[in-house]
């Protein structure tokens, strides 16, 4: 049930490419991924790069160390961000399922490390990992009169 002066919400789901291109307008996210077999969530900033969400950390960073150790695709994580309006309740948010990896190559890493500044002043933040979508899932919270088309 909703307070009188917050209207319904209609939810409306997203397809993958708005989904992604709602990803992109915004630097903030989430990365969710395992640490000693439990799930872990470190918010992050962000920046697309070629259809794939790239983060910046460093060495011995969670997520570093556990690409560093997995043979074969990567380490499954999910990303997470959103824009959702304290007041109205209205806004979107996108889960991103997919394999991370290190960013290993020189040329590739000093090209993301001039595309995204991390936001803490993390000693030693030189590292990048790249995570390719696999499942991109989102949905628009929308007034229960809105059309589709209006977003």
């Amino acid at each position: 049930m909703f307070p009188d002066d917050i209207p319904a919400h209609r939810r409306i789901d997203l397809d993958a490419a708005e989904a992604l291109r709602l990803l992109g307008s915004v630097s903030l996210g989430r990365v969710v991924f395992t640490l000693q077999a439990l799930p872990t969530v470190r918010p992050v900033n962000h920046v697309l790069d070629g259809g794939d969400i790239v983060i910046r950390t460093y060495e011995g960073a969670a997520l570093t160390s556990r690409d560093h150790q997995a043979e074969g695709p990567g380490v499954v994580v999910a990303y997470e961000a959103d824009v959702i309006d304290p007041d109205t309740h209205l806004g979107w948010s996108v889960v991103v399922t997919g394999y991370a990896h290190v960013v290993t190559d020189g040329e590739e890493l000093a090209r993301i490390r001039a595309l995204l500044e991390p936001w803490a002043a993390e000693p030693g933040a030189d590292h990048a990992v790249r995570i390719h979508p696999d499942l991109v899932t989102g949905v628009l919270l929308t007034p229960t009169g809105d059309a589709p088309d209006d977003h």
